[in-house]
């Protein structure tokens, strides 16, 4: 099949089925802290609000610390950065739930939680700057992106079924211990395949000059993933809303799942095909085309009718996401590029938290109907911001104008 085949010849890379595996691996506490916090805490304490506030500060911490980490590990390397981070993270959280466990309320299980969130390591970003490295056709790095982003989806429908059945069945905080356990090893795997690892770039270019960000593209993107983010957050919400309102709250779970199996069959896909256009014009297509297929959920008053709508829905995901990696990956500059995808998952990450806000006092105040608008208006600041990208087009538009504007001097202020 033309589908497999493509898949076939990028995994067939010598060193990249591995990485790509540990870094699967390594990912998977992405979608298992969080909920195995929250199942931990509440289940010792009975405390909703406790267990919110903790699983809080790990996300807030984890978005203000990655940008940082994807600096680092440019500047240094992977494992002089990765190696630290998963020592850290691993004890943090280890610590976080002794403490819950020993009666400790306000702050140490917060500070431990935010510890873990801003050491959580990076490895989607790496694991993508490792194909970058190892791909020099732009169709074959296009297919490994989209390998990824179905590696993605993956993580978020296999990791918190396994943290809730753990944490339900065996200890309240199997489900985090399972995380801690999974990461540590997913990322001592991935950092001991030292034979695919991209060399260290220093802060400076060959020439001395200091090596710029292409902002006038990148805010653009940034906005587009936040309003993304702000989408996944506050459909969350609304349709776990829609489903009580129905008196059927169980199925939110298979709605989301349906949202979820569109996207990787779409990524699957993704990754198949030949593009012939751009994949700054492949992102805005794809924001417009999500926002359009989740314009009619506050109409939509069936599950069955929802479940359609969000798997047709989900099928925009991964590939404007696939597109975005794309788009950093031609637009930054080699040196910076795991920072680059930084930029992308943290504005990601930042988006949700206010989504899932914003939806929730909709919620209260008008019911989830209406409350489904919040993902439609998040949509359309995404599109607003995607035709924002047409401007920057003319700096930056290629690694190659980036370069040249790094070695004459003329790109924008580094950060």
């Amino acid at each position: 099949m033309p589908v497999l085949s493509a898949y076939r010849q990028v995994l067939s890379e010598p060193g990249a089925a591995a990485f790509s595996a540990t870094g699967f691996l390594a990912r998977l506490p992405i979608s298992m802290v969080t909920l195995g916090i929250v199942l931990m805490v509440s289940a010792e304490t009975g405390s909703y609000g406790l267990a919110g506030g903790i699983s809080a500060a790990f996300v807030v911490a984890s978005s203000l610390a990655a940008l940082l980490q994807g600096r680092l590990i440019d500047r240094l390397g992977q494992r002089p950065v990765l190696l630290p981070a998963i020592a850290l993270c691993s004890l943090s959280l280890s610590l976080l739930a002794w403490a819950v466990e020993a009666g400790h309320r306000v702050p140490l299980p917060h500070v431990l939680a935010a510890v873990a969130g801003a050491t959580m390591p990076a490895v989607g970003a790496a694991v993508r700057a490792r194909w970058t490295h190892a791909l020099a056709n732009p169709s074959e790095r296009q297919t490994a992106f989209a390998l990824e982003a179905v590696v993605d989806e993956l993580v978020y429908l296999l990791g918190p079924p396994l943290a809730t059945v753990l944490a339900t069945t065996v200890q309240p905080a199997a489900g985090l211990v399972a995380a801690i356990v999974t990461g540590l090893v997913g990322t001592l795997l991935f950092c001991s395949l030292r034979a695919t690892e991209p060399p260290a770039h220093p802060v400076h270019s060959e020439s001395g000059a200091r090596t710029s960000m292409p902002w006038l593209q990148l805010v653009p993107l940034a906005l587009i993933c936040l309003a993304m983010g702000g989408v996944f957050g506050s459909t969350e919400v609304v349709t776990v809303a829609f489903a009580e309102d129905l008196g059927e709250k169980s199925i939110a779970g298979a709605l989301l799942s349906l949202w979820a199996l569109g996207s990787l069959v779409a990524g699957f896909a993704t990754g198949a095909v030949s593009w012939r256009n751009t994949p700054a014009a492949r992102m805005r297509l794809g924001v417009v085309a999500f926002t359009v297929l989740m314009a009619p959920t506050p109409l939509v008053g069936g599950a069955v009718a929802m479940g359609v709508l969000l798997f047709l829905a989900g099928f925009a995901i991964a590939p404007t996401l696939i597109a975005a990696v794309s788009f950093v990956e031609q637009t930054v500059p080699a040196r910076r590029l795991t920072e680059g995808i930084a930029i992308l998952t943290t504005t990601i990450a930042a988006g949700i938290a206010p989504g899932a806000a914003v939806a929730g006092v909709v919620i209260d105040a008008h019911g989830p109907h209406a409350a489904y608008l919040v993902p439609v208006c998040s949509g359309l600041i995404g599109v607003v911001a995607a035709v924002a990208t047409r401007r920057g087009r003319s700096i930056g538009s290629s690694r190659d104008d980036v370069d040249e504007l790094v070695a004459t001097g003329d790109g924008p202020p580094d950060a």
